[in-house]
């Protein structure tokens, strides 16, 4: 039999886990919901600014506050990582959104271990496993597909260009944050990335004009909510849960997030916003989570977000 202890211990875990599985996947709808009355660049501009500052607050007064004090060098480093992993990549979601699927989204999204997996190869000559080169060559023609058939909709080019760029964005964030200098606790490092990009995402929004002609009038209270939850769920407690996960977890289990949240993503687009599945989308990212799974499940560090919140 296993201790209390133990048991409260896999619980705990398994919490941490749901939390992460259903939480990242429903940011991709509320992110449909907020930028349907909301100017995209300026909504993710508070988003982060506020979760940024609130996490800022509670993190920087814990831990080794004397030997860990952020430096100018560290912020420079939140700085880069936030640019590209939540102004760009988010930045490119929000603007998308208002025409690509919010489960499509998801699914292309998804492409981020096959392009960490296929840089690592390129860029660095790390070594794949013959069932991650399986599933990196399976992964890209379920993408071809996915994205081929999102042309062909009414998706449209430049909303699913976007969604690419996204995917690619956070994945050359990913690989510039594991060696970037910055705090030695992640939830300050990151709160410090959110009040960057925040920042540089509201100066975009005022850049492209999103403030001019702005009525408060025309915002819908379902946008304000989704927003809200975004503030809370989706940068606070997702990545609360997510940053102990993979503390407490066998990394392949934390790792699970990359190919659960488009299926929770689809269903929830699916069912709320009645977005439509073809049979090609369904097949197309099939083909995709499960090239995912392969190569997270093969790696002996499979890729995953470091130090840094996850792309919605």
């Amino acid at each position: 039999m296993q201790s209390p202890s133990r048991d409260a211990g896999r619980a705990n875990i398994w919490a941490a886990l749901v939390t992460v599985w259903i939480v990242w996947g429903t940011t991709y709808l509320a992110i449909a919901v907020t930028v349907r009355s909301l100017p995209p660049l300026l909504a993710a501009g508070i988003r982060f600014l506020t979760a940024g500052t609130l996490l800022y607050a509670w993190s920087v007064r814990r831990g080794d506050r004397e030997g860990d004090r952020p430096t100018r060098r560290q912020w420079r480093s939140a700085a880069i990582i936030g640019a590209l992993l939540l102004m760009c990549s988010n930045g490119m979601i929000m603007l998308a959104e208002r025409t690509v699927p919010s489960g499509l989204t998801a699914l292309i999204v998804a492409m981020v271990p096959l392009w960490m997996a296929s840089f690592d190869r390129i860029l660095f000559g790390r070594r794949l496993q013959p069932r991650a080169t399986i599933g990196l060559i399976t992964g890209f023609c379920g993408a071809a597909l996915l994205v081929g058939g999102s042309l062909e909709g009414d998706a449209g080019v430049a909303g699913t260009v976007m969604v690419v760029g996204a995917a690619l964005a956070w994945t050359l964030g990913s690989l510039y944050a594991r060696d970037a200098h910055l705090p030695a606790r992640p939830l300050v490092g990151t709160a410090m990335e959110m009040l960057a990009a925040g920042a540089m995402m509201v100066a975009a929004g005022l850049v492209s004009g999103e403030l001019s002609g702005l009525d408060p009038s025309t915002f819908r209270a379902s946008s304000m909510l989704a927003l809200l939850y975004l503030v809370i769920f989706g940068s606070l407690v997702g990545y609360s849960a997510y940053v102990w996960l993979i503390r407490s977890a066998p990394t392949q289990l934390a790792s699970t997030y990359a190919y659960v949240n488009p299926l929770v993503a689809v269903f929830l687009g699916s069912v709320i916003l009645r977005e439509p599945l073809t049979p090609r989308t369904v097949f197309a990212g099939a083909v995709i989570v499960v090239s995912v799974a392969l190569i997270v499940t093969t790696q002996d560090k499979p890729t995953r977000i470091p130090r840094s919140e996850v792309l919605t």
